[in-house]
């Protein structure tokens, strides 16, 4: 295969799981010798303007015809099907999550996101999914049949384990942690309404995550900590440098995840891999991706549930102490990345093979 053209939408160095995801498969695909041009598309999507599709379609239009394009989800279930049926490259689909299963998004946004997904998918040869969950509901939701299908989890680096898990702990108070930027989906709004009934417990919390995503939501869940007087025990960092979350996640006793959906869960894969406890929602490919060992799974959106679940790990350490020998060993089964781009670059030299082969035979 000559190589194949990745085509994602925005900053390439954008702080979320997704960005992570692509920017990683990016490296290490190049590293395994696959040729591999990045695409940046306009940062509209997943609501582009129509000059930023006019824009989209002339970038993928000018492409060389036959080389293999794999879009990002985020821009893919919002281009027209009309568009990429035009086009004259086999087209692959890496989804994250459906784009209709995003938080805060109106009923009629919802449906126009799920009739543009499902047309777009059916005009991908091939689609990749990031998790066992997200290509069930591919398969279920949007009619993607399985021969077209590949799974490609997120890889999980090694890591130390985090301080919190040895036998002493970090001390008091117990430091939680959370990871993910402050929109609706990750629900941080729960999370402090949980922490408040835990207010009379020794604990402080990290959130960490971008909070220039979404002004609104950030603005909301500043007042409802304010409003339970957490502010000097809940923290909102922002996004910080990867070397700076390696450190919390070390000293971290507990992660906490009230996510409504996850199409993976690369921060709570992170968390396993340095052998923390977890306290999560049943929401998504999060039951898929934490084993029942390592957490403690709660109804999404369920304040009490989750304040009863992570109480239960507050009161009592050698419970903590099992689900990270858990959650340790578990980590060493996860995917590495160089596996998750073998699984990319085959799936695309796949697609290739296919188009020359049609070509061949209509000669």
């Amino acid at each position: 295969m000559s190589g194949f053209v990745f085509a994602i939408p925005g900053a390439l160095d954008l702080p979320t799981g997704g960005y992570a995801y692509d920017r990683r498969v990016i490296d290490e695909c190049r590293r395994a010798g696959g040729a591999v041009t990045h695409l940046a598309l306009p940062g509209g999507f997943p609501f582009p303007t129509p000059d930023e599709l006019q824009t989209s379609a002339r970038m993928l239009a000018a492409l060389p015809a036959g080389q293999p394009v794999l879009i990002d989800g985020l821009a893919l279930g919002a281009l027209p099907a009309d568009l990429l049926r035009g086009l004259r490259h086999p087209i692959a689909a890496l989804v994250h999550h459906p784009l209709a299963l995003e938080a805060g998004l109106g009923e009629g946004q919802r449906a126009a996101l799920h009739t543009s997904e499902r047309a777009a998918l059916a005009q991908a040869s091939a689609v990749i999914a990031t998790s066992p969950a997200t290509a069930r509901r591919l398969q279920q939701d949007y009619g993607v049949a399985p021969d077209r299908m590949a799974i490609a989890r997120p890889g999980t680096d090694p890591a130390p384990r985090a301080r919190g898990t040895s036998s002493r702990g970090t001390g008091q108070p117990v430091r939680l942690l959370s990871v993910g930027a402050v929109i609706p989906r990750k629900a941080h709004g729960v999370l402090v309404d949980a922490l408040a009934r835990l207010a009379a417990r020794d604990w402080t919390c990290h959130i960490v995550g971008a909070t220039d995503r979404d002004a609104e939501e950030t603005r909301a869940v500043q007042a409802r900590i304010a409003a339970q007087g957490l502010g000097g025990r809940i923290e909102l960092t922002g996004s910080i440098p990867p070397d700076a979350l390696a450190r919390h996640f070390d000293a971290a006793d507990i992660f906490i995840s009230a996510s409504l959906f996850e199409g993976y869960g690369m921060g709570l894969s992170e968390a396993l891999a340095c052998g923390l406890p977890i306290v999560a929602s049943r929401a998504g490919a999060i039951p898929d991706t934490v084993p029942a060992a390592a957490g403690l799974l709660v109804t999404p959106g369920d304040s009490e549930g989750l304040a009863g679940a992570l109480g239960a790990l507050l009161d009592a350490p050698e419970r903590r102490r099992q689900m990270a020998e858990s959650a340790w060993h578990h980590a060493q089964t996860l995917p590495r990345w160089p596996q998750t781009a073998a699984i990319i670059l085959e799936t695309l030299q796949t697609l290739s093979r296919q188009t020359l082969s049609r070509q061949e035979n209509s000669r």
